[in-house]
């Protein structure tokens, strides 16, 4: 399973690296359910992800990005310790 370590500017304009899993790219019932259930519009150039670190679901921001995204592979059942 792939996860993604990028950095991008904030509203604030501080930096936030993050390490991140797309999402739509995980199996299904994997993560917890968004608090509050709704869904909502993703503004264009952004992603709902999932924070590695924070275990939080959190936006990545593509159109302030810093550098380049890094990919590497982690076994999908470490992945799930995480989010536990």
């Amino acid at each position: 399973m792939k996860i993604y370590t990028g950095t991008f500017i904030k509203k604030s304009g501080e930096l936030r690296t993050m390490t991140f899993a797309k999402v739509k790219e995980l199996p299904e019932g994997i993560l917890p359910e968004a608090k509050g259930g709704k869904k909502t519009k993703v503004p264009e150039g952004m992603e709902l992800v999932w924070d590695v670190e924070s275990k939080y679901y959190r936006m990545f921001n593509y159109n302030t990005i810093v550098g380049k995204i890094e990919e590497s592979e982690i076994d999908s059942k470490a992945l799930s310790q995480t989010i536990e």
